[in-house]
């Protein structure tokens, strides 16, 4: 064989081997799922205990009637407009005034301390149980609600006041509502 016969035979050899198509390599470790089951459980568990606070509450208060709404939080009218029809969307500006309390009725916060706040409905940035209880509202009600800890300040708390899973309850008066074409006009 000749040097042009053995460089191409080892081209040819070498091309059909370059050809191959990749291999999946498998993971060195595997990991587990079970950290993210055990913090499952683990939120399961104090979602129960913060609902089992908060029926507790409401069975205690038989003066009023509590609505369970379908974002997991509840609520009952402390002054109800039945005149009005409109509630806040999204875009909407809306001018209110709220305190938080302990579910034992300690004040967290004080609705003077808070004073009254302005904020446009889904753009800004506060508690989602607060943001969807607004929605619920209309101008010159005063609403209580009881928010279980993930609809408030959840697992970190607020690094102030308000510990880590800590339920809580609100009272809030809606005051105004600048719709988003009164806004823009």
């Amino acid at each position: 064989m000749t040097i042009k016969q053995l460089l191409a035979s080892t081209f040819i050899i070498l091309l059909a081997f370059s050809c191959k198509t990749p291999e999946a390599r498998k993971p060195i470790s595997k990991s587990s799922d079970s950290f993210i089951k055990q913090s499952i459980n683990i939120n399961k568990a104090v979602v129960k205990r913060e609902e089992s606070l908060i029926k507790a509450i409401i069975k205690k208060d038989s003066t009023r009637t509590y609505f369970a709404s379908k974002n997991g939080f509840w609520y009952t009218y402390n002054k109800k407009n039945n005149t009005d029809t409109l509630k806040p969307g999204y875009g909407d500006e809306v001018e209110f005034n709220f305190n938080i309390l302990s579910l034992d009725n300690d004040t967290i916060y004080s609705r003077s301390e808070l004073g009254e706040r302005a904020l446009v409905i889904d753009k800004e940035n506060i508690f989602s149980g607060l943001r969807q209880g607004l929605k619920l509202m209309k101008v010159n009600e005063t609403v209580t609600f009881l928010f279980p800890s993930h609809k408030v300040y959840g697992y970190y708390g607020d690094n102030q006041r308000i510990g880590k899973n800590i339920p809580v309850k609100s009272v809030v008066t809606l005051n105004k509502i600048n719709t988003d074409e009164t806004l823009t006009n």
